[in-house]
């Protein structure tokens, strides 16, 4: 399959994803980036719809034979989430699920600090709660995230990447109030594929990103309207570009 890059990087994916955002900014939203890759395409978001912008931190729990393979994830706020079909097959442990459930909650805690200066979590309480990543592949992260901000009481949760899985947004379509997709693929692949630059994300960067935003909320240029396809789902929209 021939795949046409739609992005240049994930700052300019930020930017035309602001563009099917706009509807929220009579909302007031609190824009958070998940950490690392998700925040340079949420600082473009929070910058267009004049919003403040945090992270919910968040990390994946690997296998213990293959870290790169997401047994589930854990999220700020205490929430674990573990893929129990994914234990069974790679034959994991409870010992070792246990294991990695502590080693990466202290990650996230370690990270909190870091990238928060110290400083702590955003107030999500009756707040239009706005979730940003730069893609959705399997959904472990994305949905560990989404359960802890709900835990949080906001008054409305939306799930907004640039591209997706379309069988993991159906799945995590429970999980939010709203999903916004600018391209559900069914032949996603890898995240990176759909980025002509698609370079890692360190953790100073992450800071850098953050303390440019708590400086001052940038005036964004004028974005342009085009039409947004909602696909119908259980209890939330799939927004995509038509």
């Amino acid at each position: 399959m021939t795949i046409k890059r739609l992005f240049h990087d994930r700052e300019h994916a930020g930017r035309e994803l602001a563009k099917r955002l706009v509807h929220l900014r009579k909302q007031s939203p609190l824009v958070l980036g998940l950490p690392r890759g998700g925040v340079p395409v949420a600082y473009e978001v929070a910058r267009a719809l004049r919003a403040p912008l945090d992270v919910w931190v968040v990390r994946k729990l690997g296998a213990p034979t293959q870290p790169e393979l997401g047994l589930g994830a854990v999220a700020e706020g205490g929430e674990v989430f573990v893929d129990a079909q994914i234990v069974r097959e790679v034959g994991a442990s409870e010992a070792e699920v246990q294991e990695t459930i502590a080693r990466k909650t202290a990650e996230v805690e370690e990270r909190c600090k870091r990238f928060r200066r110290g400083g702590t979590a955003p107030d999500l309480k009756d707040k239009t709660v706005l979730l940003v990543d730069d893609g959705i592949a399997t959904g472990g992260t994305a949905r560990a995230a989404l359960r802890a901000i709900r835990r949080q009481n906001p008054r409305r949760v939306v799930l907004a990447v640039p591209v997706g899985s379309t069988d993991t947004l159906e799945v995590l379509a429970p999980e939010a109030d709203e999903i916004v997709c600018l391209l559900p693929r069914p032949d996603l692949y890898a995240i990176g594929l759909w980025y002509e630059n698609f370079r890692p994300v360190e953790d100073d960067e992450v800071v850098a990103i953050l303390d440019k935003a708590r400086g001052g909320v940038e005036q964004p240029a004028e974005q342009s309207a085009e039409q947004v396809v909602r696909i119908p789902t259980v209890k939330a929209d799939l927004h995509g570009e038509r």
